[in-house]
C-alpha cells in the first residue's frame, strides 16, 4: 500500500519533519540487511486513539536485536513514549506505526559489532493490508515455490529487514500468478506462514496453526487469536500442517498487525470449505475487530491509550 505523508517522524530520540528523515547511502543497513522491525497499528476508540499491544512489540523488538547482537539503546518505555509523542504530533486518530533498528554510517563490511545503532519510528494513516473486499469474502492464495529458510540460516524469531526478501519474493510470485497472497512452507514441507501474516486452519471446530518451530513468526496477532478462540471454548492446538490440509479445512484464515483477520477463500485453486468465510472465522474476526477498538472490555489491557 502507499505511504500516505505525515509531518514528523521520531529519529534517535528528535522529532524530524517527514521529508528530513535521511539516512547516508553508505547506511550499513542498506547494504547488508542488518536491522530489526516490528508493524504496530492504532485504533481509534471510545476513549481515543489506543495503540494494540504497543509494550509487547517493544519487547519483540528488543527481542529480535538481541538475536543479532544489536544492542537498543532505549528501554521499552522510552521506545512506547516515543510512539505516543509521534502520534500526538502527526495528530493520528489511526494508522500504522513502523518501528526500525538499524545499523547506521560509519562501518563497511561483514563485521557489523562495531557499527552504531541508530531506532526511528514512524507513523502514518494506512488503511486495509488486503483490501476491505478480501476482509469481507475472503482471499485467494497459493503454495510458494518459496521456501522459508532454515532457523539455523535466518532466525524466524527475529523480524529481521533483510529476511523480508524471501517474503517479498513469495508475494510477487503470487500476486503475478493472479492471487492475492502465498504461504510458504519449510524445508521440511510443513506449512510455515504467509508473507506476512501467520495462518490457521479449523477442523471438526478444532483451530490449528504451525508451531514457530516450521518458521513461523511468534506473532502477536496470532496470540490475540489464540487466546480469544478459548475464551470462546474452542480448543487450539500448534501442530505441523501439510499444504493437503488446507485444502481439506472446514475454515482456513490468516491473521497479523498489517491484515489484521483475513478469511482465505481458496488454496492452489482448491476451495476452502464453501469457500467464504466460515462461522468461526467470522466470530472470531468481529471479536478481534471489537478488541482493537476498545469494545471488549476483557481485553482492555492489550491497548495503550495516546492521551
Amino acid at each position: 500500500m502507499p505511504v500516505e505523508e505525515s509531518k514528523k517522524i521520531w529519529m534517535n530520540g528528535q522529532l524530524v519533519d517527514w521529508w528530513d528523515a535521511k539516512i547516508h547511502l553508505l547506511t550499513h543497513a542498506l547494504h547488508y540487511g542488518t536491522g530489526v522491525f516490528e508493524g504496530i497499528r492504532a485504533y481509534p476508540t471510545a476513549n481515543g486513539p489506543a495503540v494494540f499491544r504497543l509494550a509487547e512489540h517493544m519487547d519483540r523488538l528488543r527481542n529480535s536485536a538481541k538475536i543479532y547482537l544489536i544492542d537498543v539503546p532505549y528501554s521499552t518505555e522510552e521506545l512506547v513514549e516515543a510512539t505516543r509523542q509521534m502520534l500526538v504530533v502527526n495528530e493520528l486518530a489511526s494508522g500504522y506505526i513502523r518501528p526500525i533498528v538499524y545499523l547506521g554510517y560509519g562501518e563497511m563490511g561483514l563485521n557489523p559489532l562495531p557499527c552504531k545503532v541508530d531506532v526511528a519510528i514512524a507513523a502514518w494513516p494506512w488503511g486495509s493490508y488486503l483490501g476491505d473486499e478480501g476482509v469481507r469474502n475472503g482471499i485467494r492464495m497459493k503454495i510458494s515455490s518459496w521456501q522459508r529458510p532454515d532457523p539455523n540460516a535466518t532466525p524466524p524469531a527475529s523480524k529481521n529487514t533483510g529476511m523480508y526478501v524471501n517474503s517479498a519474493m513469495a508475494k510477487v510470485e503470487a500476486l503475478k500468478s493472479g492471487y492475492d497472497e502465498a504461504i510458504m512452507l519449510s524445508p521440511q514441507g510443513y506449512v510455515s506462514e504467509c508473507t506476512g501474516e501467520n495462518i490457521f486452519v479449523v477442523r471438526n471446530g478444532v483451530l490449528i496453526t504451525p508451531p514457530v518451530s516450521a518458521g513461523a513468526l511468534e506473532g502477536l496477532t496470532r496470540h490475540s487469536i489464540m487466546t480469544i478462540a478459548k475464551d470462546q471454548g474452542y480448543e487450539v492446538k500448534e501442530g505441523n500442517l501439510l499444504r493437503s490440509d488446507l485444502y481439506t479445512a472446514d475454515e482456513a484464515f490468516i491473521c497479523g498487525t498489517a491484515a489484521e483477520v483475513v478469511p482465505v477463500q481458496s488454496v492452489d485453486d482448491r476451495i476452502v470449505g464453501e469457500g467464504k468465510p466460515g462461522p468461526i472465522t467470522k466470530e472470531l474476526q468481529s471479536i478481534y475487530f471489537a478488541t482493537v477498538r476498545g469494545e471488549v472490555d476483557r481485553y482492555k489491557d492489550w491497548l495503550f491509550y495516546v492521551y
